[in-house]
């Protein structure tokens, strides 16, 4: 038995920071996943896909952990960095999207990810478990938001 939990997420914000700074930091998977909280591990695929490792949530034999992996494409021309999921690795399939706009002074930087989590619980726990694990990763995405913003503003 599992429990498939979709999350959406989106969020926007903007900066003083040049557009070059924003999209080369947001671009650099590695360097922007430097951002992201509770990031166990992030390992490398090559060809610009990578896997993320999220450290465990719960306790004990309840504990869950996410493991998906993303191929990117980034367009600076465009503003443009995108991720898809890379089939077959881990329990989840992300997919999402960063745009970056130079407003003339400001840049405005929008997120938008798209995530499916499968986890091995009884469908029972889904309308209990999926409130928790959605909080949760919106919880994330704010502090990377926050994280970014504060490098930004360095």
């Amino acid at each position: 038995m599992s429990v498939n939990i979709t999350i959406e997420i989106s969020r926007t914000f903007e900066t003083s920071a040049s557009y070059d700074r924003v999209f080369d930091l947001l671009a650099d998977v590695p360097a922007s996943v430097s951002h992201f909280p509770k990031v166990e591990q992030l390992v490398d695929l090559g060809d610009n896909a990578y896997r993320w490792e999220m450290k465990k949530i719960g306790v004990d034999k309840h504990a869950i952990q996410t493991v998906y992996a993303c191929q990117y494409s980034a367009d600076k021309e465009r503003g443009s960095i995108t991720w898809a999921p890379v089939k077959g690795e881990g329990n989840s399939e992300v997919q999402g999207s960063w745009s970056v706009v130079d407003k003339g002074g400001r840049v405005e930087v929008r997120f938008q990810t798209k995530g499916s989590l499968t986890l091995p619980l009884p469908s029972l726990l889904k309308l209990a478990i999926s409130p928790v694990v959605k909080h949760e990763f919106n919880s994330l995405v704010d502090v990377y938001m926050d994280n970014l913003q504060k490098e930004f503003a360095s």
